[in-house]
């Protein structure tokens, strides 16, 4: 059963916690709402503990009230079950479900999230109130969503107790078949004598040491992954039950280095595919992170989703706190709209004057409706009720990067041959020239369909399953454009090392062989020479490489391995295959990625000037044309001569205008 949001056009909103403030404010608070375009609003994230004063024993009055109010004034509600922060009653009484570090160390309650996933008594405890919620509001006209839960993950991805070691070991039964000699072969616990021969002997992977079994630690992540989804499947199926047509979501942490869950597992299990961004203080270019989580959100819901948190300005859990520039909010909003956003929200509505996040910013901010962000809000409000037709519509792409979750937690393992390797840097330090050339990305798991696309990128795959190396192979094989990067096809779903040389899923697509890895060392980058630009280099990696049945498009110019191919191509059924050996410098990487996707046929949206960003979505009767300059100088875009500015709500034949640090959104209809 397909279930959707019932709101008008883009929804708009935030975290609504009128718990913190006297009765009297809210009456504000939804005047306020109705001037911004507010139409909804995410309620009762943290109030468990008002709502369930002791075990059993609940207080809805302040709840009704709301919800009533809200109902009244024509803004919907995302009604969340609170369990992400239980009471201090709840851990008096159940000091066992408290969290264990990998240390041994006994956290206390205090704060939100400090409960052990694979506690029992939370579970019970979690599902009594989410079901009294149920059972009161299931069908109160107000409660348009349910928002379960609160960032499963963010603060207790991973607990080490007893009661997890036992759920573990649970885990581990079903995946290997209460079969140990299957589990010790998957292991290879045959190293360092770790045989297991009893399933009691096996414990979470605690501070220890050495370094822990790499397959030990890979099965402890998808455990952890999979526990709290458990606890989210738990809850969104009471909820259906009471409920059956109002949609469930959770909101995901994409790409904020937050890797703890699969979301490829999480996504499905979704209604609605929710996600929370927030800028990193210390990234001058934070419009491409932006950009690539919300093509990694799209891809993951398969089409449309929602910005259930970001920034009005400052956060507060950042060394160094920054404002928002000037006309930021509505860029940094827009963008995610751009990328596929059915819905802009922030936390929060009104800035809190006490607690943990006083310092983080909201739609109504510690200076009131005097502000420069409450005019950003309420203006952000009029573009998106103007954009309103743009909701639903998809964002076609030609080009797709490989993502998995297995992957990246193998890959930052310990004992690599280079503590160097990120996944997210690497995948980025590809995107970013696909993103300034104006190309739209989508991102696929490796055994995904394939058929869409006409170049597909595998920036770093390390891990790899036998059905997804050779899926990534066959779209060569039919015609397509592949491209590895290096030290990808490395291991197999068990982090056992592919024998025979590098990289060793891809060595027959790849047509090249490795027999030794030679990482290099920060700041030491080697030269490259060939068909690369003058003086490019190459960084974090090189390898001794020999040709079987590639070409050498570059090799290295200097350091250990003069000579020895960096970059090669080679022709694979009817399609190519190229391999980076290296992390070339960003020129070098944008001048050969450049000539990959002109290889390819992908092509930019648009033709824009560098530092504007354009972007399409697809609507059954137009296109929609999102352009946005991070120049300060403004640029014309060329467009179609029937072709119409949603924001202003002007024509623009053959080309449009947008203002310095500003975004237009233009309409281009279909056959016209």
């Amino acid at each position: 059963m397909k279930r959707t949001l019932s709101v008008p056009g883009i929804a708009y909103g935030g975290d609504y916690n009128p718990e913190q403030w006297p009765e009297e404010v809210w009456a504000e608070d939804v005047r306020l709402m109705r001037e911004a375009g507010v139409n909804l609003v995410s309620v009762g994230i943290f109030s468990w503990a008002l709502l369930e004063p002791a075990e059993g024993v609940y207080d809805f009055s302040r709840l009704d009230k709301i919800l009533d109010l809200l109902d009244a004034s024509g803004i919907a509600a995302d009604l969340a079950t609170p369990t992400a922060a239980p009471p201090a009653w709840f851990f008096r009484a159940h000091p066992e479900a408290l969290p264990v570090d990998g240390d041994g160390r006994g956290l206390s309650y205090g704060s939100r999230q400090t409960f052990c996933p694979s506690s029992p008594a939370y579970r019970e405890a979690a599902l009594r109130i989410a079901g009294a919620l149920a059972g009161r509001y299931a069908d109160h006209p107000a409660v348009r969503m349910w928002h379960v839960h609160n960032e499963y993950g963010c603060h207790n991805a991973a607990c080490y107790c007893d009661t997890s070691a036992a759920a573990f070991r649970r885990w581990l039964r079903d995946r290997y078949g209460d079969d140990l000699a299957s589990l010790n072969t998957a292991w290879g616990t045959a190293f360092w004598s770790q045989w297991y021969y009893d399933w009691e002997e096996i414990l979470p992977p605690r501070a220890t040491g050495a370094v822990p079994n790499p397959t030990h630690q890979l099965d402890w992540r998808r455990f952890c992954s999979d526990e709290l989804l458990s606890l989210y499947r738990a809850e969104r199926d009471l909820l259906r039950t009471a409920a059956p047509s109002v949609p469930a979501t959770t909101n995901f942490m994409v790409n904020f280095s937050f890797e703890a869950l699969d979301y490829w597992r999480w996504a499905p299990e979704l209604d609605i595919v929710s996600n929370d961004h927030y800028l990193r203080s210390t990234d001058p270019a934070s419009q491409i992170d932006i950009a690539l989580s919300g093509d990694l959100v799209r891809s993951l819901a398969g089409g449309p989703w929602l910005l259930m948190e970001h920034s009005t300005g400052a956060v507060n859990w950042q060394p160094v706190n920054r404002a928002k520039d000037p006309g930021q909010l509505r860029r940094n909003a827009l963008a995610h709209v751009a990328r596929g956003a059915d819905g802009i929200a922030f936390f929060q509505w009104r800035q809190s004057k006490a607690g943990a996040e006083q310092w983080h910013s909201a739609m109504v901010p510690h200076a009131g409706t005097d502000s420069r962000i409450w005019q950003d809000v309420v203006r952000l409000g009029a573009d998106l009720k103007a954009l309103a037709e743009v909701r639903g519509s998809t964002t076609p792409a030609e080009v797709a990067i490989v993502w998995d979750w297995d992957a990246s937690w193998a890959l930052e393992l310990p004992a690599q041959p280079s503590a160097e390797l990120r996944h997210l840097d690497l995948v980025r330090a590809w995107y970013e020239p696909l993103w300034r050339a104006g190309v739209a990305v989508d991102f696929v798991r490796p055994d995904a369909d394939l058929s869409a696309y006409r170049l597909v990128l595998a920036p770093s795959l390390y891990l790899v399953d036998d059905a997804g190396a050779a899926n990534l192979a066959a779209f060569a094989e039919r015609g397509g454009i592949l491209a590895v990067g290096f030290h990808s096809g490395a291991v197999d779903e068990n982090c056992h090392v592919r024998l025979g040389g590098y990289p060793g899923a891809f060595r027959d697509v790849l047509g090249v062989r490795s027999d030794e890895p030679f990482p290099l060392l920060p700041d030491a980058p080697v030269g490259l020479s060939g068909a690369v630009p003058e003086g490019a280099s190459g960084t974090l990696w090189s390898e001794r490489l020999r040709l079987e049945g590639a070409e050498a498009v570059a090799s290295f110019a200097d350091g250990p391995l003069e000579g020895v191919p960096a970059v090669t191509r080679h022709g694979h059924g009817a399609g190519a295959a190229w391999y980076l050996a290296t992390l070339p410098d960003p020129d070098t990487l944008a001048a050969l990625l450049e000539r990959v996707r002109t290889e390819a046929g992908a092509e930019p949206v648009r033709s824009a000037p560098p530092g504007v960003e354009v972007v399409r979505r697809r609507g059954p009767e137009a296109d929609y044309l999102f352009v946005i300059d991070h120049t300060g100088r403004g640029a014309s875009v060329p467009v179609a001569q029937d072709a119409r500015e949603l924001l202003t709500g002007k024509d623009t034949p053959g080309s449009v205008t947008v203002a310095p640090g500003d975004v237009a959104v233009v309409r281009e209809p279909h056959g016209q």
